[in-house]
């Protein structure tokens, strides 16, 4: 679940982690998430993470990223629980994956409000701040998944309760902004 919560912030930086962990430590990586360790999808993962890394740099291009990205992200951390589960009942995978897309989805969902707000920025600094932080605590949040899941359940479960809290305060941010020019 670990792995589908930070497949909303950096999709492919969080699939090559897991394939990268899976091929190179003696991690074994549940249900049918071996997948994942194959040279094929480990490239793939990085060539697109070091295209997101970059693009995320870029206010403008940020946005259209996350906005074509929604439809990417969210789905593919679905897909992640389910193969986490991979060895379990069909029934215990259909509920991985429908949390795996709301974690995804939460995550994502936070990240892309988040960067309006900060994309807005008249400065160019704390966007590349915040996207660095983002992909730092993607990576950070596979391999704990991985290697301390008690500790990366305890994040996820703080991270959607800061969803829950900000998700109120973005939405009053976009809508005010989207009424100002008509008050001018």
């Amino acid at each position: 679940m670990g792995a589908s919560w930070a497949s909303g912030l950096r999709l492919y930086a969080a699939v090559a982690t897991l394939g990268l962990l899976g091929r190179f430590t003696s991690v074994t990586l549940p249900g049918s998430l071996a997948v994942v360790e194959h040279p094929w999808v480990i490239g793939t993962a990085l060539a697109l993470g070091l295209i997101e890394f970059v693009a995320d740099k870029v206010p403008v291009v940020d946005s259209a990223w996350d906005a074509v990205h929604t439809f990417i992200r969210i789905p593919a951390g679905a897909v992640l629980a389910w193969g986490a589960f991979g060895d379990f009942d069909p029934a215990v995978q259909a509920v991985a994956l429908l949390v795996g897309g709301g974690l995804a989805m939460a995550s994502h969902g936070t990240k892309a409000g988040t960067r309006v707000a900060v994309n807005a920025s008249p400065e160019p600094v704390s966007n590349a701040v915040v996207s660095t932080a983002e992909d730092g605590l993607a990576v950070g949040t596979v391999a704990l998944a991985v290697f301390a899941p008690a500790v990366a359940i305890a994040l996820v479960l703080v991270a959607v309760g800061v969803t829950i809290w900000l998700v109120p305060k973005l939405w009053r941010l976009v809508r005010g902004r989207k009424r100002a020019p008509e008050r001018a």
